[in-house]
């Protein structure tokens, strides 16, 4: 047997690489190969002549030949094709491979093989980004991204603030919610660039994030984005994706994403969320209308933008991973009979249409001169209050479909001969289920739901969402933000979809603290990252309200009195501090101050020569105060912007005793 047929017909043992008429899909294959798949690596070990052909033997140690594996794939007369081995290597790369190779769809920007660090403390910042790329500066990557030493450490409940002891793993919760023993069960605020967060808590919830919820920066250009103009969308989107690839390994295997964009960027992140997670995880898209079309914004532009879009993607292709909810909805007027004698044996079940009933009460001789004397907008107001006080006898009839139908075929030939006469199928055995002129009659009664607290009529939720409004919610949790606060209960609604009781939420964009606030209130672990500085509208004094009893937001749609509690840590900065004072220097003089503590404290870059840098502080000064600072920021180690695990015990970091002891606790390292 020929090589190529060996390895077509061991390929095909896998269902997934096989198309609908038998054909092996071939780019499949390939896709496979360059990502190294183990699947697909062990089916060839299995076959000893294609072991033989596609493994490399160095020093007993197989070595898969992907090159020779993927040229052979692509070679003439197995791809049975006209194209040429030359022709197939012709084309457009992302990532080093071709785009036929990749069988998708994929973004292509400039720095998008870059490590964004996005370090910025305050709204108002500006800064000239810094990039490393991921094959020129892999030492530098690994540096940034190593796990971090934590400072500044502290537990609030409600008797207040305390110094952080240990953290808690609770077994019995862990156990419910199938984890690790010793997973923490804190709440947990961080304090820090969320990039190196993200890659700091890789060790401990690795796999273990029930959702992710994040509401990045629009990119307006009026937001808190302002890192580098001249790259703004093309650095927007190396920030997006690099936090995206690592808040991905933190997902478990049911976990969720849920992005929450502005119309600005939508397009973009869901091409980006399937290359990162896969457009077979897509779950769905929702609309929401954040604003009402009034006001002058409104009326002096030609389309007026209300337009947030809520991309929701599973870590697997699950959608069944979502609870079912609902939404209030408005009476609907096909529901216009109301039974008159409900303790009558139904099949003398009498009835009316309701128009007639109201008629009678309001004293009027018939509905028709009742019509006559209330407009439409009355009229339908007053049957929405009939209906609602009469709900268990108000009904509509529905025609009978599918299996339904086939079963109750006889009983529903028979109704059609016996008009106004309530029937019911023989031996029914669902309760309730009665036939009327041939269908089925639903009371209004059973569209009431419990919705945020309140039994009412309710549907099943769209993927359009039009009835949670963002006015009047400046207030929520005692802190008010000015750019991009979102309301409790839409967060309510996106947990409670995608979660249950004590499950892990994080969000790293936290601002004012929403996510964390209405997870706190629905009894969910939270995480939250956020390395803003908000001043008085931060996340802690929100949470510090929330455990206070905060009465706003969802609060009385769950009862909420009070209590719990949640830790607060910071990552412990070193060059970090001196960027953050450069920044924000208001003169020479300041940054003159900054150069001779840099000297002596700072970690210089290796190439620098300090020597010379003072021998030309003449020139310094003689710069523009933008240039001196970036001169200042230049010279600084990136690698050793923060505290790295591995340097806790380096006396040149000069790492406190409880420093040392919360890092440890943290990463359970012995102390």
């Amino acid at each position: 047997m020929k090589l190529y047929e060996t390895l077509e017909e061991q390929l095909k043992k896998e269902p997934n690489y096989i198309s609908d008429n038998g054909e092996l899909k071939k780019w499949v294959v390939i896709h496979k190969a360059l990502d190294f798949d183990p699947e697909l690596i062990e089916l060839i070990l299995k076959n000893a002549e294609l072991k033989k052909k596609f493994f490399l033997e160095i020093q007993s140690t197989l070595v898969f030949n992907q090159n020779l594996f993927v040229q052979f794939l692509e070679q003439k007369n197995y791809l049975n094709d006209s194209y040429t081995r030359y022709k197939n290597k012709v084309g457009l790369t992302i990532e080093g491979k071709y785009i036929k190779q990749r069988n998708e769809v994929a973004l292509a920007w400039a720095f998008k093989d870059c490590v964004l660090e996005g370090g910025q403390s305050r709204e108002e910042d500006e800064r000239e980004e810094i990039f490393f790329n991921e094959i020129l500066a892999q030492d530098e990557i690994t540096q940034l991204l190593e796990p971090k030493v934590f400072t500044n450490a502290k537990l609030y409940d409600k008797d207040g603030e305390h110094i952080l002891e240990n953290f808690s793993r609770d077994a019995e919760i862990n156990n419910k919610r199938g984890l690790s023993d010793n997973t923490i069960t804190n709440n947990l605020i961080f304090k820090g660039n969320n990039l190196l967060v993200l890659n700091t808590l890789k060790k401990e919830f690795s796999e273990k994030i029930k959702l992710i919820y994040i509401d990045p920066p629009f990119n307006t250009g009026n937001d808190e984005f302002k890192y580098n103009d001249s790259f703004n969308h093309s650095t927007w989107l190396t920030f997006m994706k690099n936090r995206l690839e690592a808040a991905k390994r933190l997902l478990a295997k049911q976990g969720i994403i849920v992005v929450h964009v502005g119309n600005e960027e939508a397009s973009y992140v869901q091409v980006l969320l399937d290359e990162i997670f896969g457009r077979e995880k897509y779950l769905n898209h929702i609309t929401m209308s954040t604003n009402a079309a009034s006001g002058f914004k409104a009326t002096s532009a030609k389309i007026f933008s209300t337009a947030n879009h809520i991309f929701i993607y599973g870590k697997e292709n699950n959608a069944n991973q979502l609870n079912k909810l609902y939404v209030r909805k408005d009476y609907d007027n096909a529901y216009k009979y109301y039974l008159i004698n409900p303790d009558a044996h139904f099949s003398k079940w009498q009835y009316k249409n309701i128009i007639e009933v109201i008629s009678e009460e309001e004293g009027y001789k018939d509905s028709k001169s009742f019509r006559k004397s209330i407009s439409d907008v009355e009229l339908n107001q007053k049957l929405s209050e009939f209906a609602l006080k009469n709900k268990e006898r108000v009904f509509r009839t529905a025609a009978l479909g599918g299996g339904a139908l086939k079963k109750r075929k006889k009983t529903v030939a028979e109704s059609k001969n016996n008009k106004r006469v309530v029937m019911q199928h023989p031996n029914e055995d669902i309760e309730g289920f009665y036939i009327l002129n041939s269908e089925m009659i639903v009371f209004w009664e059973n569209t009431f739901k419990n919705v945020d607290g309140e039994y009412i009529p309710a549907s099943a939720l769209t993927d359009v969402w039009t009835d949670i409004g963002f006015t009047g919610i400046a207030n929520e949790g005692g802190v008010t933000l000015k750019n991009g606060k979102k309301p409790e209960l839409l967060i309510k609604r996106i947990i409670e979809l995608t979660t249950s009781e004590n499950d892990i939420i994080l969000d790293y964009h936290l601002g004012s603290g929403t996510t964390c606030a209405v997870a706190h209130k629905l009894n969910r672990q939270y995480i939250g990252i956020e390395q803003l500085d908000y001043g008085s509208n931060d996340s802690v004094v929100r949470l510090k309200n929330v455990i206070e009893g905060d009465t706003t937001g969802i609060s009385k749609f769950v009862n909420w009195n009070g209590g719990g509690s949640f830790i607060y840590l910071e990552l412990k900065k070193y060059n970090q501090t001196f960027i953050e004072k450069i920044e924000a220097s208001k003169n020479t003089n300041d940054l003159l101050i900054i150069w001779e503590i840099m000297k002596e404290k700072s970690f210089i870059n290796y190439n620098v020569d300090i020597k010379k840098q003072e021998e030309n502080i003449e020139e310094f000064k003689k710069l523009d105060l933008i240039l001196q600072k970036e001169h200042l920021v230049s010279i600084l180690d990136k690698n050793q912007l923060y505290v790295n695990l591995s340097s806790l015990d380096d006396a040149d970091f000069k790492c406190k005793e409880e420093e040392k002891q919360v890092t440890k606790d943290f990463y359970k390292l012995e102390k």
